[in-house]
């Protein structure tokens, strides 16, 4: 995942292609193994919180309990961060050169409050799209949600990352769109009675403020990545995985914060014995369920802050998305909700996960080898030269 870092001039035609090549190879390997933990926190946390939600009889419930014990949900989606601080530690710091560190020392302009500033704006982000996403998914489901966040990660990396649309980008998101809306998975905790008048300008406010949020801080994240990590002293210009458990750690660390406030402050900590109470598996696989939870969200998150170093934030919400049809599937096949099948709307939409996936993964292919091919006509003029 480091940057190429080209040879001293005078060194060996070969070195430079080779060196090219291997990094490219790294490249490729952290980007499927980063969308292999976004496939598998997926798939955990929907299946964790279908079983969460089937053994609290939420569905069953009165509206007002209802829509209750979303700042417990909200902060168990934070909460396990001190699971990756060995792993921080393990990944060294990238090797400084002298150039490097004299460009650092002269350019540099309060970093630690760059740093401190962005860190905090994310936390606070990932606390407000935590409560309210687990508010929403109550509200009106999962589909509508997601599908709304990727138009709205579109337009802030257009806007913010300036990023440069292609053709091939377009039928992604096109794809990836249909492939949510037809592929979503089934969810336990959305009330089986008539709740028509909760789709009123409340639960459109609850759709809307989580999706911004989550949207804007994947967009902030790629920019943070690329304008102050990057930037600072000890990455010395090169993007490292050690960013993005650092990135992980210090945001979860705030939004956990934020959520624990909420509880206490809400009142809400005082349910949470009733809760374990009335789960039908007893107390012991409330907890494990809760643990479990925790765990998955963090192996999402990393996923997704890895696709954001490496690609772009809207990349890593393509490939999020495009896990829904799979996570229908392993839903279907874990539990027997009544009229949820994997019939023909949802195998299309599996094929439209995989032509979004294709899409895009074409587009890094053909940006991938026309570096290649830019390396090797500077090597061809410098030869002639």
């Amino acid at each position: 995942m480091e940057e190429f870092q080209g040879p001293e001039p005078g060194g060996q035609i070969m070195s430079e292609n080779r060196s090219l090549e291997l990094s490219q190879r790294k490249w490729w390997f952290s980007v499927f193994f980063c969308g292999f933990l976004i496939f598998a926190g997926d798939s955990l946390v929907m299946l964790l919180l279908n079983f969460f939600y089937v053994q609290d009889n939420r569905s069953e419930s009165d509206r007002d309990r209802q829509y209750r014990g979303t700042w417990t949900q909200a902060l168990i989606q934070n909460a396990a961060f001190p699971i990756l601080i060995p792993l921080f530690f393990l990944f060294p710091l990238p090797k400084q050169s002298p150039e490097t560190v004299s460009d650092q020392t002269s350019n540099r302009r309060h970093p630690f409050l760059r740093v401190l500033l962005l860190y905090v704006s994310l936390g606070v982000l990932a606390s407000v799209y935590s409560k309210l996403y687990a508010l929403a998914k109550l509200y009106v489901g999962w589909g509508i949600l997601v599908s709304t966040q990727l138009i709205l990660t579109s337009l802030f990396s257009a806007f913010i990352n300036r990023l440069k649309f292609n053709r091939w980008i377009i039928i992604s998101i096109i794809f990836t769109l249909a492939a949510d809306f037809f592929g979503t998975p089934a969810f336990s905790g959305t009330p089986d009675e008539d709740e028509s008048d909760t789709y009123g300008f409340k639960a459109w406010l609850i759709l809307i403020f989580p999706t911004l949020a989550f949207s804007l801080s994947l967009c902030l994240m790629q920019l943070g990545f690329e304008k102050v990590l990057v930037k600072t002293k000890r990455y010395a210009n090169k993007k490292v995985f050690r960013m993005v458990l650092e990135m992980q750690i210090c945001v979860s660390f705030i939004a956990t914060l934020v959520c624990f406030v909420g509880l206490f402050a809400s009142g809400e900590f005082k349910e949470l014995k009733g809760d374990s109470e009335r789960f039908e598996k007893g107390k012991t696989y409330y907890i494990l369920s809760l643990v479990g939870l925790a765990l998955s969200w963090q192996v999402w998150a990393v996923g997704l802050l890895g696709l954001v170093l490496l690609v772009s934030g809207l990349f890593a919400d393509v490939v999020h998305m495009c896990a829904s049809p799979f996570v229908s599937l392993l839903v279907v096949l874990a539990f027997d909700f009544t009229d949820d099948d994997y019939g023909w709307q949802r195998r299309g939409a599996l094929l439209g996960a995989v032509l979004a996936l294709a899409s895009y993964f074409y587009y890094l292919h053909k940006t991938k080898k026309k570096e290649m091919a830019e390396l090797n006509k500077r090597e061809h003029n410098n030869s002639e030269a």
